[in-house]
């Protein structure tokens, strides 16, 4: 008797489990072999490589300039007098800043090519999920998730949000 009614209690938690876990429609989709498979997106990839590649050469070049210096002021650095050593580290020391400077402007996290990505790609991204949205809508899946990546989960019905409900109980 003393255990009927935490026995209740589990087979009622239990049956509410599986209830609510029948309840939720959940899928998965592959964002990544979307993406390549709708053409503005590839030309778009393209594109960035295309740039990418250009500017790489660029630097390399600027670092082959560099290498030229310095193997210059090594060949003569014996007839240079201090300040005129000073002045050729100096210029080499310059231009390695300038370079890696270049490079930081173009490839950094805020660089001209990742803003580029964002200017191709973001538009392109944003009908993707708002295909997924949609089709989760009309569907009635309650949760999608992109098997491509490590973002988790893309949509999500509101309805299952809890943060709010921890918000107060903290």
């Amino acid at each position: 008797m003393k255990y009927r009614k935490p026995l209740t209690l589990l087979l009622g938690a239990l049956l509410f489990l599986s209830i609510s876990a029948q309840a939720q429609k959940i899928a998965y989709v592959d964002v990544q072999e979307i993406l390549e498979n709708i053409a503005e997106y590839q030309e778009a990839q393209t594109e960035l490589d295309r740039t990418a590649n250009q500017w790489r050469q660029e630097i390399a070049q600027e670092y082959d300039v560099i290498k030229g210096m310095y193997n210059r002021y090594q060949a003569e650095q014996v007839l240079l007098s201090e300040d005129a050593r000073k002045t050729r580290e100096e210029e080499i020391m310059n231009k390695e800043k300038e370079v890696r400077d270049l490079q930081r402007e173009r490839f950094g996290p805020e660089g001209s090519l990742f803003k580029r990505r964002q200017e191709l790609v973001q538009p392109i991204q944003e009908k993707v999920y708002a295909a997924i949205e949609g089709y989760a809508a009309e569907r009635g899946y309650d949760f999608i998730f992109d098997r491509s990546s490590d973002s988790g989960m893309i949509y999500s019905n509101p309805a299952y949000n809890k943060t709010e409900d921890i918000i107060r109980r903290l």
